[in-house]
């Protein structure tokens, strides 16, 4: 609520600003700033990485059919803050490293780190997701 809040003030102080034709696009853009302006003051980011990990591990596409959107959505939840904000930048709305190290103020390397760990760990969630499904079902 209080993103929201701050958000919507700078909305309201800013519309002598506003230029564009498209407001909702500019509200948002607002919103996600005051959103990434809020994870830079309270997430404090380690800048040492083990970058000798895999990198850029796919995740198994059948394991995605199984999987309904909603139940990615909580997955991705239970990812570390860090880890999950990096995924979601990247992954979700398109950002490249150099934006999300500069959004962040991160360096480029740990921006991959994160997207790789998060891929990694989304990966032994679904896996160990799919494994307790096949149980359950030849249980049945």
């Amino acid at each position: 609520m209080d993103i929201l809040n701050t958000s919507f003030l700078k909305v309201f102080t800013s519309l002598d600003k506003y230029e564009d034709n498209n407001l909702a696009g500019w509200i948002a853009r607002i919103v996600f700033n005051t959103a990434i302006d809020h994870i830079r003051r309270n997430t404090k980011y380690k800048q040492v990485m083990d970058y000798n990990v895999e990198r850029d591990s796919p995740v198994l596409n059948d394991s995605l059919h199984n999987l309904q959107a909603e139940d990615l959505y909580k997955l991705i939840q239970k990812l570390p803050n860090s880890s999950r904000t990096v995924f979601n930048l990247y992954v979700i709305d398109g950002y490249k490293h150099k934006e999300i190290s500069e959004l962040l103020e991160i360096s480029v390397g740990t921006s991959k780190w994160h997207l790789s760990n998060a891929r990694k760990e989304l990966q032994e969630m679904i896996n160990s997701r799919l494994s307790y499904e096949k149980e359950r079902i030849l249980k049945a």
